[in-house]
């Protein structure tokens, strides 16, 4: 693990070439309350990229893993969130990269794409659909679940998964609370139809949380839909089927 700084925060990221290949770069956005390790090491996408001759990179989001924390939820933009990806290209010298995101990960992908438009050659949305536009439901409880004192006294289904999660992952629980705040900014039609990359939306079948994946392909110019089949918002990221699907992607839509 290695570390750069940015906007006041050292941020933490991996980077792995391939042993063989071209090495072009993908560029992984994990998702809320996750990791680098958790939504891409562990699951196998940076062995399976490597493998394929990708040269895999993810970084800890500001707020989680490795990363330094905020506990003002200002810091915590889909936008500032972006500005990091932005600035970890170029702090590797990559001008153009595959940029892949998972659930709020996707949301800030979305977003580097319309801020940085030159550095994006392609995305893949995972785990996040029409909700970018129409909003992923009511996370007030989550925060609430996030910062109760007594995990065992949590009723909310949503809340106590979550808070299930980042105990798991032993998550900095004050600072996903102020994330959650600020982090959940929708875009407009509009604005996703001016989304022009070559794009891949991934959405499990059993998902309750991202919404429609052939909706929000709809809304782009250049997008295609994937129903990860049998799967919910945790597990559809490590799902076998996305990840051949996600190479097909990209051996279609080369740099």
């Amino acid at each position: 693990m290695q570390f750069f700084s940015h906007d006041g925060f050292d941020l933490a990221f991996l980077d792995r070439q391939p042993a063989t290949g071209s090495g072009d770069p993908v560029l992984m956005i994990h998702g809320f309350a996750s990791s680098h390790y958790v939504n891409w090491v562990s699951p196998g996408w940076f062995k399976t990229l490597n493998d394929a001759g990708y040269r895999a990179i993810a970084f800890d989001h500001r707020g989680h893993g490795a990363s330094t924390k905020s506990y003002e939820g200002a810091d915590y933009t889909p936008d500032k969130m972006a500005s990091d990806a932005a600035a970890l290209l170029d702090h590797l010298g990559i001008e153009r990269a595959h940029v892949m995101g998972y659930s709020m990960g996707a949301r800030v992908s979305a977003f580097l794409a319309l801020s940085n438009p030159d550095k994006v050659a392609t995305l893949v949305l995972g785990g996040l659909g029409i909700g970018m536009v129409d909003g992923v439901g009511d996370w007030d409880p989550i925060a609430e679940a996030l910062m109760a004192p007594d995990a065992a006294a949590i009723t909310h289904t949503r809340g106590k998964m979550f808070r299930s999660f980042a105990d798991q992952t032993r998550s900095d629980r004050e600072a996903l609370a102020a994330c959650i705040v600020t982090s959940r900014e929708l875009l407009s039609e509009d604005e996703v139809s001016r989304i022009a990359q070559p794009t891949l939306v991934a959405v499990g079948t059993t998902d309750d949380i991202a919404g429609s994946a052939d909706d929000l392909a709809a809304l782009m110019p250049n997008a295609v839909a994937f129903h990860i089949e049998g799967r919910d918002h945790m597990l559809s990221v490590g799902d076998r089927t996305f990840k051949k699907r996600v190479l097909e992607f990209y051996a279609e839509h080369p740099l």
